[in-house]
C-alpha cells in the first residue's frame, strides 16, 4: 500500500504497534483514512532498526475468550512506512514538522516520558525530555507557518494531554521563544488527554505463533481494546476511527471513564490478590477458577463497586463482565505475585474510595471490600508483600488501629472503621 503521512509516532515498542498501529490499520481498510505511521525513536536504543529490517511490517495476534470461547485473531499490520531515529540524525526528525500533511502525534514514553527538566537547552540534538524534543518539533512546524497537530498520548499518566502541553508551554518560557510561538501552540493545536486500556504481550519469547514466515516483530495482546479520548468530537472527520467499529470514545469528560477502570477493572486486581496469595493462588486466571475468590470479587464489584459508580448501570455491568472475562484469558499468565507490587497505595487509590463512597451513600458498611481490607493487613503481617521498607515494617508491626489511624497511608485518619476491619482478620 502507498500511504500518506499522517502520524508521527513518538514510541516502536509493543503497546503503540500492538494498539494504534492496530487502530489506524483497520480505520485505513474501513474508511479513506489512507494513513501512514512514521515512527520516532523515543530515546537512544529501541527497536526501529528491527522494524527497517522487515519493511516495518508485522503480524499482530490478539487472543482471549469471547463470549467465552477461547478465540485467537491475527492481522497484518503494513501502515508504518518508515522510522527516524533522532539521536542519530536529529535533522531529519525536525523535518518531519515541514510535512504539511501530518496531523496526528501519538506517543508512549512509559509513565516517566512526560516530564520537564530545566537543564535541558534547543541547542541540543536531541533534546533530552519527550517534551522538549515535541517543542523544537513544533517551533519548526510554527516558522513553517504550518497548521498544528492533534496530540493523543497513550502514557499511563492523569490528564496526559493537559500536561505534555503544560511542559511544552513551560519550554516556551525557559527557553524565551516568544509570545507568538506560545500563543500557536495554545491556539492551533490540540492535547488530548486519553485513556488506554489494553493488555499487550509483546513477542512471543516462550512459544511458537506460526504466522507464515519470519517475522521478529511478531506482537501479541489481548482482544479487549478501549481508547478514550478527551477531545472534540470533529477528531473523527479527519481519523474516522468510527467507521472501523472500535471500542473508542470521545468525550467531553473522560474522568468518569478513568474512575471506571481504576474502580473496577484495578479495584477488582487490588481487593482479590492479597486474599489470593495468602490462600497459595498463583495467577489471575486461577483465581477465577476457584469458586471461592471468584465469588468474592465478583460480590466486591458488582454488590459494593458499582454501586458507588454514576455511569448507567448496564454499561459498568457490561464493562465489569469484559473485565472477568479478560481475568480469564487462558493465553495470558498474570502472576499475582507481580500484581501485589505496592498494594497499600493501590489500595488507596483504588479500592479504599468505594468503601467510603459506599457508606456515604447507602449508610453502611462494604462487606466484601471490609475483608478484602482486613486481608491487605493480614498480608503485610504474614505474607509475602513487595513495597516500600517503611511501609512493610510500620504495616507488620502496628496494631489494626495504628494502621487505620496512619494519614500518612491513606489521607485521612480512618479510625472509624478500625472495628469493622480487625473483626474480619
Amino acid at each position: 500500500m502507498s500511504y500518506t503521512e499522517k502520524i508521527i509516532q513518538f514510541g516502536e515498542g509493543g503497546f503503540l504497534r500492538g494498539f494504534v498501529d492496530w487502530i489506524v490499520q483497520l480505520t485505513n481498510e474501513s474508511s479513506d483514512f489512507n494513513a501512514g505511521v512514521v515512527v520516532v525513536q523515543p530515546i537512544e536504543k529501541g527497536m526501529c532498526k528491527m522494524l527497517e529490517a522487515q519493511n516495518c511490517n508485522y503480524t499482530h495476534v490478539m487472543r482471549g475468550l469471547r463470549d467465552g470461547a477461547p478465540t485467537v485473531d491475527k492481522k497484518y499490520i503494513d501502515v508504518i512506512t518508515r522510522t527516524v531515529e533522532p539521536y542519530e540524525d536529529f535533522e531529519k526528525y525536525l523535518s518531519l514538522a515541514d510535512n504539511a500533511d501530518f496531523r496526528f502525534v501519538v506517543s508512549n514514553t512509559t509513565e516517566s516520558g512526560i516530564a520537564f527538566n530545566a537543564e535541558d537547552t534547543p541547542e541540543a540534538a536531541p533534546a533530552v525530555t519527550f517534551p522538549a524534543k515535541v517543542t523544537l518539533l513544533l517551533k519548526r512546524r510554527f516558522d513553517a507557518n504550518l497548521s498544528g497537530f492533534i496530540f493523543l498520548p497513550c502514557e499511563l499518566i492523569d490528564k496526559n494531554g493537559a500536561t505534555l502541553k503544560k511542559y511544552v508551554l513551560e519550554y516556551i518560557k525557559l527557553w524565551g521563544m516568544g509570545d507568538d510561538f506560545a500563543a500557536w501552540v495554545e491556539k492551533e493545536n490540540i492535547f488530548c488527554n486519553t485513556l488506554v486500556d489494553r493488555i499487550v504481550t509483546g513477542y512471543p519469547r516462550d512459544e511458537k505463533i506460526d504466522v507464515g514466515y519470519e517475522d521478529n516483530m511478531l506482537n501479541t495482546s489481548e482482544l479487549f481494546h478501549l481508547w478514550v479520548i478527551e477531545g472534540p468530537a470533529s477528531i473523527t472527520e479527519e481519523f474516522p476511527f468510527d467507521k472501523a467499529g472500535l471500542n473508542i470514545i470521545v468525550t467531553d469528560n473522560l474522568e468518569r471513564y478513568r474512575t471506571r477502570k481504576v474502580r473496577i477493572l484495578n479495584g477488582a486486581h487490588t481487593s482479590m490478590i492479597p486474599y489470593a496469595m495468602l490462600e497459595g493462588i498463583e495467577t489471575v486466571g486461577d483465581c477465577m477458577a476457584d469458586e471461592n475468590m471468584s465469588s468474592f470479587v465478583k460480590r466486591c464489584v458488582y454488590d459494593e463497586i458499582i454501586p458507588t459508580l454514576d455511569l448507567p448501570e448496564d454499561e459498568l455491568k457490561d464493562y465489569a463482565d469484559n473485565v472477568f472475562e479478560r481475568f480469564k484469558n487462558p493465553y495470558i499468565k498474570h502472576l499475582c505475585a507481580s500484581i501485589s507490587l505496592n498494594s497499600v497505595s493501590k489500595f488507596k487509590v483504588r479500592v479504599l474510595p468505594s468503601i467510603l463512597e459506599f457508606i456515604k451513600r447507602y449508610n453502611k458498611m462494604p462487606e466484601n471490600l471490609l475483608l478484602s481490607f482486613a486481608k491487605l493487613i493480614k498480608f503485610y503481617k504474614e505474607g509475602t508483600p513487595n513495597d516500600d521498607e517503611a511501609v512493610m515494617a510500620f504495616m507488620k508491626s502496628a496494631t489494626v488501629s495504628e494502621i487505620l489511624a496512619n494519614k500518612d497511608l491513606w489521607d485521612e485518619d480512618l479510625s472509624f472503621i478500625a472495628s469493622e476491619v480487625a473483626g474480619r482478620m
